[in-house]
């Protein structure tokens, strides 16, 4: 059912607000996002290094300032020979200062957040020191994993379903397949894509596969013909392994597959009709032995060796393989469970795609590096989520995307708040949803992350505020080198001063979030296989010349107390009415009046008029949808610029393998009923209302006949 507009009304109040524009303010206590009618950009003339040292050192002068009164103030008080009079002087002179000096506001914001700082600075040396650890030890993945075999080979490792693996159990076909290869050929440095859907084995082959120093492409099994072929070659590979369930992908391409390419079939048993040329590996597994490789006959991979390749999702075209190094991978898994305070005896339940970070470094890590079970599933469902937690007895739980959202639009059941999940950690869970979510389904603490596959920077929310997906410290912002600079929300390009370096942004100012370049492997940018696409995501000259960092695309803006929010990714931005629109924002206010139904929005031109109009596509296949109950509510919902000025009505939407919607072809088809076959309305000035879009009222719109 629609909820009501009293309902909608008490969404907004709890703090489900949107950011729209160019500066905003939020306000942590009420959980409430407010927006600010400016829209400016502040012009530096001085570098932001220059900057940065130009109120470093008038914070410094004022504190060096401070601590001369504070002397003065003190010597009189010895001067009185009285120990209250002192104290009483110190405590008045200090007030004094405070407010004098302007660091009033200072002080507050460290009094606030140093708690949140303190901590996280804490955990960070923690993951620092862990990291040089392993480094010292020269560990690869295979080799951190047969450490936690060695601790408990009999704990349960994986489950899915009513399947169990044991650490022992998962080494032993690890050993397998590194001998069965091993006897193949295959040597350090080759390429053996994994094409599978989630299975505690997927896990043993790519193990196994990594011990003797093959790097494994995890293909996305969504992906078919081209962009299928695409994946497997730019990887170079010189063997696939695919899953029995993926034989008609394969078929698909077999006369554009190389023919030195061999293929590898698992089936679900050994002796199982195989598709052409391809070996039957499940059986050939069951030949060989399940002892290690004697070390004579392979080459063991450094830290520093190439792991595998994860693909960006392909939401703006083919996707790029990603490196990820032995240390990356122990980073990743590291990081967030050191940050986000997750513990050995935690057990993950993860129903994400294996061949993504998330599940496939973030969860599976903690199994490999910590010892920890982990519960997978092989495709996520929004009724069964909370179910399989249940059923799992799991404590930690992963979300990517549009998960919460699906999750949200069930009918209730008796698993929702009856689990002992104490903490769900991913990324994409909108701040329009995100109290009704976490009230619902009894969650105690969000960790919203956010981070790029191939990027070099992530960040943690360690305080459960709500929305946020990390933060920059206030007082403490060298600590970690990541930063906000200025950038067109067009194009994404920093906007440089007048020395040709990059400007950090005010408080409550969208930017481009960026992680600077080191020499450290956790800071280190190793990018995709295709080096020139590498070279697109790094910037030179950012706060001194010869500096370098990576450039992630997405515009984040952070408010007062350093807390960090997502606004959209760049280029999806649109400008209408002399205001910018987050797409981002948009679709998730659209989305809650739709009842939580699908929707993507973007901007389209509209022939002779400034800016590009909004446009949102909602999936609707009953056609239940009521438009003029939706209009209504995005009336008190949506300030008038951000209203989309036309709604299309899909059957289905496509959508990546970790739910992100994709929204490049509708945008090209912009909203003319010639290319289009679902229904197009558009919001007529005159009448507040949707209407129905004919090719009439397209020609009138071209010809300016109707305005908006």
């Amino acid at each position: 059912m629609m909820k009501s507009s009293d309902e909608k009304c008490d969404d907004v109040e709890r703090g489900i607000k949107q950011q729209y524009i160019h500066s905003k303010t939020y306000n942590n206590n009420e959980n409430e996002i407010k927006t600010n009618s400016k829209n400016e950009l502040i012009n530096v003339d001085s570098s932001s290094e220059q900057k940065l040292f130009s109120v470093n050192f008038s914070l410094g002068l004022k504190i060096v300032g401070s601590l001369i009164v504070l002397a003065l103030a003190s010597l009189f008080a010895i001067y009185m020979d009285n120990y209250n009079i002192g104290l009483l002087t110190a405590f008045v002179a200090l007030l004094i200062i405070i407010f004098i000096t302007g660091l009033n506001k200072w002080f507050y914001i460290a009094g606030v957040t140093a708690p949140r700082d303190i901590l996280a600075v804490t955990r960070f040396i923690k993951l620092l020191l862990f990291i040089r650890k392993l480094a010292s030890k020269n560990y690869s993945a295979a080799d951190l994993f047969e450490t936690q075999v060695e601790k408990h080979p009999n704990k349960i490792c994986l489950m899915m379903e009513d399947r169990q693996f044991t650490f022992k159990e998962i080494n032993d076909l690890k050993n397998r397949v590194s001998n069965l290869f091993i006897q193949n050929g295959f040597k350090h440095g080759d390429k053996v894509a994994l094409l599978m859907e989630n299975r505690p084995e997927f896990v043993a082959i790519w193990l196994g596969l990594s011990k003797i120093g093959v790097v494994i492409p995890l293909i996305n099994h969504n992906l078919r013909k081209q962009s299928l072929l695409h994946s497997l070659t730019i990887a170079n590979c010189t063997a696939v392994i695919f899953g029995e369930s993926l034989t008609e992908s394969i078929t698909e391409i077999k006369d554009q597959i190389p023919s030195t390419m061999v293929l590898y079939q698992f089936n679900d048993d050994i002796n199982l009709p195989t598709y052409g040329n391809a070996k039957d590996l499940h059986t050939l597994l069951s030949q060989v032995p399940r002892d290690p490789p004697a070390q004579s006959t392979f080459k063991k991979p450094d830290q520093h060796d190439q792991l595998m390749y994860i693909y960006t999702s392909g939401t703006t075209g083919l996707p790029k393989a990603a490196i990820i190094s032995h240390n990356r991978y122990f980073y990743l898994a590291a990081a967030i469970h050191i940050v986000a305070g997750f513990t050995p005896r935690d057990i993950y339940y993860s129903p994400l795609p294996l061949y993504h970070t998330a599940s496939g470094c973030m969860s599976v890590g903690q199994m490999i590096i910590f010892g920890s079970t982990v519960a997978l599933r092989k495709k996520f469902s929004a009724s069964a989520y909370f179910a399989d937690c249940a059923k799992f007895k799991a404590t930690i739980a992963q979300y990517i995307g549009e998960m919460c959202r699906y999750c949200l639009s069930t009918p209730g059941q008796s698993t929702d708040s009856n689990h002992n999940i104490r903490l769900m950690f991913g990324n994409g869970l909108r701040p329009q949803i995100w109290p009704q979510f976490v009230k619902r389904f009894n969650i105690k603490r969000v960790a919203e992350f956010y981070g790029a596959t191939e990027g070099n920077a992530s960040i943690v929310n360690i305080d459960n505020t709500v929305g946020a997906i990390g933060f920059v410290s206030r007082i403490l912002p060298f600590v970690y080198p990541i930063s906000i600079i200025k950038a067109d929300p067009d194009t994404g390009d920093p906007i440089r001063d007048k020395n040709g370096l990059c400007q950090v942004c005010n408080p409550n100012e969208p930017g481009v979030f960026i992680g600077k370049i080191t020499s450290n492997p956790s800071r280190a940018f190793l990018g995709y296989v295709d080096k020139r696409a590498s070279e697109k995501k790094v910037i030179h000259d950012v706060f001194r010349k010869g500096d370098s960092a990576f450039l992630s695309g997405d515009l984040l803006i952070a408010d007062d107390r350093g807390n960090l929010f997502f606004v959209d990714r760049t280029g999806d931005t649109f400008r209408w009415k002399g205001e910018n629109c987050s797409t981002s924002e948009i679709e998730a206010q659209v989305s809650n009046e739709a009842d939580y139904r699908d929707c993507v929005v973007y901007g389209v031109e509209i022939p002779n008029v400034e800016g590009r109009a909004g446009m949102a596509a909602i999936v609707d296949p009953e056609r239940s949808l009521e438009i003029r109950t939706l209009n209504a509510n995005l009336r008190k919902s949506l300030p008038n610029y951000a209203r989309p000025q036309f709604i299309r009505i899909l059957e289905k939407i496509d959508m990546t393998g970790t739910c992100k919607l994709k929204k490049l072809d509708l945008q090209k088809d912009g909203f003319n009923p010639s290319i289009i076959t679902d229904k197009v309305y558009f919001l007529n000035t005159r009448t507040n209302e949707y209407e129905l879009l004919t090719p009439e009222v397209y020609d009138k719109i071209n010809n300016n006949e109707i305005r908006f």
